[in-house]
C-alpha cells in the first residue's frame, strides 16, 4: 500500500466534506467538520495516496472513552486495507490519549464496515432504533483497547 497517514490539516476540510457527501447518505458538512477539526477533543487521520486525500477517520475523545465519529475511503480506493489502516491510527492515537473503551455506530445494512469492524475486534453492544435520518437503526459497537 503506498497510501501514507498523517493528521488532518485545515486544507483537507474542503476534501473530507466532498467525499463525505460521496460515501454518506447523511453527512457531516464542512462547518461540522471544521469544528471537529478544531476541537483538542478530536483525533484525525488523513490517508493520502500520490498527493490525493483517499480516505479520513477522526474520534471524539472523552475520558476514558472515545466514539469513531466517520471513517470513509474513496470508493475507488476501497478492498485495500486502507480502511483498517486508519482504523488502527485512531486506536493508537486513542490509546496515547488513555482511552480504554472506543465506541462506533454503523448502519445495519452496511455489512461490509460490520465485517471490517469485527475483523478489527470490535463487538456488538446494542442497537439504537432509529438512529439515522432516514429512520435506520445502527448497531453500536465497542472496542476495548
Amino acid at each position: 500500500m503506498s497510501v501514507s497517514l498523517r493528521p488532518w490539516a485545515y486544507e483537507d476540510i474542503f476534501k473530507i466534506a466532498e467525499l463525505e457527501k460521496q460515501c454518506f447518505r447523511d453527512p457531516w458538512n464542512f462547518r461540522m467538520l471544521a469544528d471537529a477539526f478544531f476541537s483538542e477533543n478530536t483525533l484525525t487521520v488523513a490517508a493520502e495516496e500520490e498527493g490525493a486525500l483517499v480516505g479520513y477517520a477522526f474520534a471524539v475523545l472523552a475520558g476514558e472513552e472515545a466514539d469513531v465519529a466517520n471513517v470513509a475511503v474513496a470508493e475507488s480506493c476501497r478492498r485495500r486495507g486502507i480502511a483498517s489502516a486508519l482504523l488502527s491510527a485512531l486506536e493508537e492515537g486513542a490509546r496515547a490519549r488513555g482511552v480504554r473503551d472506543l465506541f462506533l455506530e454503523v448502519r445495519v445494512s452496511n455489512a461490509p464496515a460490520m465485517a471490517l469492524y469485527l475483523r478489527r475486534g470490535y463487538c456488538g453492544a446494542y442497537a439504537r432504533k432509529r438512529y439515522y435520518g432516514d429512520g435506520e437503526d445502527a448497531l453500536v459497537m465497542r472496542k476495548k483497547l
